[in-house]
């Protein structure tokens, strides 16, 4: 099965993070990789300790990407230097090598482990940017064994991503204290 956790609201890698756990209380072989994201996340320290069972992979975030149009002169000036502004469908190239060979060895990893449970977390976002194209994810679909259960996650899951899931949840932001200036908060959002 493939599941989507897509949408605006909090939660969705918190959700995979959940099913994980499930998974390895059932004895399953969990493969984690997140995409644009360094180690520098509270979570990852308890993933970490569940190796063998979770190996947990990530492809490293060297600076936040945004494409133009996307940010407020606000939000820019806010980020200052800490992102990187690019023409949609024109993401930063090394940023795009790197994502690549990480993927390809990750890739690797995951079809000699053949893990019951493979998430990749924010791999709709690297889509959304262009950082990762369609062919490497369709091409890894295609061949992993029936038996692993794939989940997606990040927002801006693409259409045909969407039309090929069997099931999707979509978190929606009602309201969220980030609007009032609460910046993320280490043990909750980091």
């Amino acid at each position: 099965m493939l599941q989507i956790y897509t949408g605006k609201g909090k939660g969705k890698t918190t959700a995979a993070i959940g099913l994980a756990i499930r998974s390895l209380g059932a004895g399953h072989r969990v493969y984690f990789l997140q995409f644009m994201k360094s180690l520098a996340y509270s979570e990852q320290k308890v993933l970490k300790k569940f190796t063998p069972e979770l190996q947990l992979r990530t492809t490293g975030k060297p600076f936040f990407v945004a494409t133009e149009g996307m940010l407020s002169d606000e939000e820019k000036a806010k980020w200052g230097d800490n992102v990187v502004i690019f023409p949609p469908g024109h993401p930063p190239k090394d940023y795009v090598e790197m994502i690549g060979e990480e993927f390809r060895a990750a890739k690797k990893e995951i079809l000699a482990i053949k893990p019951e449970l493979l998430v990749l977390d924010e791999v709709n976002v690297a889509l959304f940017f262009g950082l990762l194209p369609r062919q490497e994810i369709e091409s890894l679909l295609e061949e992993l064994p029936e038996s692993t259960e794939v989940v997606c996650t990040g927002r801006n899951a693409p259409q045909w991503l969407l039309d090929r899931a069997d099931l999707i949840t979509e978190m929606k932001e009602i309201r969220h204290y980030y609007t009032k200036g609460v910046e993320a908060r280490k043990g909750i959002e980091s």
